[in-house]
């Protein structure tokens, strides 16, 4: 069984988890032969952006790199899947509820989350969708802005099995460029489906 390389997480990013379900985490690390590079920023609060996303499998290997990691991750999710009884799993995994009815109040819901809690680690798929899109959502560049938090690029790499933690990046306001600056640390060849990630 491969080394995961577990980098330790410091003392400032929301924890969770206990020995079991790091062991459990771990050990299923070892058997599928995932790995870590680099490690998280030791800051309460920023923004993790997860690409390239084109696999059913991103999710259960990001539940299971959380664990490893014993970070306390928050995603979002429509409020009508918090209803009972699928909400107390949801929440439970660290989902927060959004009310997507209103598209442009959706960066504000996030703003505020980041307001009210001490300390929060937000991991969005800027792709928002497992489909081949051209360009990123913006989304998550400016709940990162309007917290004044900086953003973790962290790359899927399937050939490699290999979990990239890219250094904290902050927003500087000019979208546009610090998006391409971002997006280079993605590549289509990490893609469980190379074809569905875009330029």
């Amino acid at each position: 069984m491969s080394d995961p390389n577990v980098p330790r997480l410091g003392s400032e990013p929301p924890r969770r988890g206990n020995a079991f379900t790091y062991w459990l985490a771990v050990t299923a690390m070892r058997l599928s032969g995932w790995r870590f590079e680099g490690a998280l920023p030791n800051v309460k609060k920023f923004v993790l952006i997860v690409a390239p996303h084109t696999s059913n499998w991103d999710f259960p290997i990001g539940i299971m790199a959380m664990f490893a990691l014993q970070v306390r991750g928050t995603f979002l999710g429509k409020d009508t899947l918090f209803k009972w009884p699928l909400g107390i799993l949801m929440r439970w995994l660290g989902g927060a509820p959004v009310d997507r009815s209103h598209a442009h109040n959706v960066v504000d819901q996030t703003v505020q989350l980041f307001h009210d809690r001490e300390g929060i680690v937000l991991a969005l798929s800027p792709e928002g969708t497992r489909k081949r899109t051209e360009k990123w959502r913006t989304g998550f560049y400016w709940v990162a802005r309007g917290a004044g938090v900086p953003i973790v690029p962290v790359a899927f790499d399937f050939p490699q099995k290999c979990i990239r933690i890219h250094p904290p990046e902050y927003p500087t306001g000019d979208a546009e460029a610090d998006i391409i600056k971002l997006r280079a640390h993605f590549r289509s060849e990490m893609a469980r489906y190379p074809a569905q990630y875009g330029p």
